[in-house]
Order: C-alpha cells, then sequence, then structure tokens
C-alpha cells in the first residue's frame, strides 16, 4: 500500500504525514507540488504548514500547484485524499470540500492538545474509530475557522459530512464546533487538528495513563489501509 504525501513551499508536517503512513503500515511517497505525477499511490495526503506564506489566504497559491490538478482528478475517481490544517485549507480552496477556514475569531495562533468527537465513521479515514469516539491530537493554526453559508452548514449536518467536532473548547470559533468535514461519497476528509502527532507513544498528547502517550491519531491513516484493502 502506497500512500503519497505532497510537499509544498513551505509545507512543515510532511515528514510527520510520511512518518505516520509508515507507522501505521503503509509505504509513504514523498510527492512534489510541481509535478503532474502522484507516481502511483494509492491515496494522498496534503500536510499542514504555511504554503507559500499564507499569501493571499491559507491553502489559495497552493490549490493551484501543478499536483493539485491530479489529485483533484484522483479524488473524483474515489482515491482517498487526507487534507490536514493547511491540507484541509487547500482542500476547500480547490471546492473538495465544502466551506471554507478564516482566521480564528480570537485573532491569535493557537496550539493546545484538543479533544474532538469523530462524528462520521464511514469515510476513507475514519473506518477505524466506533461512532462517537472521543479522542484527542494537537491543534496548531492560525486560521482555523470554518465557516459556510447555512443552507450549506444545514446540508453538511443533515447529511452526515460533518467528520469531527471540538468538543470542551471550540478553539477558533468554528461554526457548530465543526473540527473535520468530508466529501458526499466519503473518499476526501479534511480536519484542522493534526492526527500525524498522535501516533507514537512518548511523542503525542499526556493521557491520564501516562505523559505524551496519545496515540489517538494513528487510526485514521491505519483506517486509509483498511479503506483501500477493501476494495
Amino acid at each position: 500500500m502506497r500512500i503519497g504525501v505532497v510537499t509544498f513551499p513551505g509545507s512543515l508536517d510532511d515528514r510527520d504525514a510520511q512518518r505516520a503512513v509508515r507507522l501505521a503500515g503503509a509505504t509513504p511517497v514523498a510527492l512534489w507540488h510541481g509535478e503532474h505525477d502522484l507516481r502511483g499511490v494509492d491515496a494522498i495526503v496534503l500536510p499542514g504548514g504555511f504554503s507559500y506564506g499564507d499569501y493571499l489566504r491559507a491553502g489559495a497559491i497552493a490549490s493551484l500547484s501543478p499536483i493539485m490538478a491530479e489529485v483533484i482528478a484522483a479524488a473524483n475517481r474515489g482515491v482517498p485524499v487526507l487534507g490536514i490544517c493547511n491540507g484541509f485549507q487547500m482542500l476547500a480552496e480547490a471546492h473538495l470540500l465544502d466551506g471554507g477556514l478564516i482566521r480564528n475569531d480570537h485573532g491569535t495562533f493557537i496550539c493546545r492538545d484538543q479533544k474532538l468527537r469523530v462524528e462520521n465513521t464511514s469515510t476513507a479515514w475514519t473506518n477505524g474509530y466506533a461512532p462517537g469516539t472521543e479522542i484527542t491530537i494537537p491543534l496548531k493554526n492560525g486560521e482555523g475557522g470554518f465557516v459556510a453559508d447555512a443552507e450549506t452548514i444545514a446540508r453538511l449536518e443533515g447529511e452526515g459530512q460533518v467528520a469531527f467536532r471540538y468538543l470542551g473548547v471550540n478553539p477558533n470559533g468554528s461554526i457548530n464546533d465543526i473540527a473535520g468535514v468530508t466529501n458526499a461519497r466519503g473518499n476526501v476528509v479534511g480536519l484542522m487538528p493534526h492526527p500525524e502527532h498522535a501516533i507514537e507513544e512518548g511523542f503525542g498528547p499526556d493521557t491520564d495513563a501516562a505523559m505524551r502517550s496519545g496515540t489517538d491519531g494513528l487510526t485514521i491513516f491505519t483506517s486509509a489501509i483498511a479503506a483501500l484493502a477493501a476494495v
């Protein structure tokens, strides 16, 4: 199983995403934003960071990179695509996901371990969770407020396309505490928190069992492998 991770100018978490793919049991494949070659990967991750310095809007320029034409075509064929933070912003800018991400309502960058509830367990990236599972993974962003018009929000809620919801604290003013969404088909998922930073004991969020022992994010990557194996 080969999962590609695209690096853009300003990507910060591409190596972490590659490590998450490897620990989940797949082979990570490094992809470059300036190419049109997906190298035959079975799934794609758009990692976090500050692509192109977040000029214009976060993810706006990256969404027009050469490789995004291939990512869009692959997503439309049903290939699993995950956008994390800046990658989520790219997917929204590319219209693969509904809605958009704006500056946090408090106007400042935030970095914290964030509790979430998995709302949709039928996507390619969430099928390994039980419905309603509560997880904790790191969050770090300055433009993470999810917005959409009222009709779109009603449709996302009504059709189960809210994939993750913030619990405890809404860190950025997202409408309805939305932390991540999926497309109608369930193969494209975007979320603002970072599952690739909660995949290995010793490096994840604190848990009741031990400091830095949280690995709740690993299931997102193993879910994609399971989805691909089931095809």
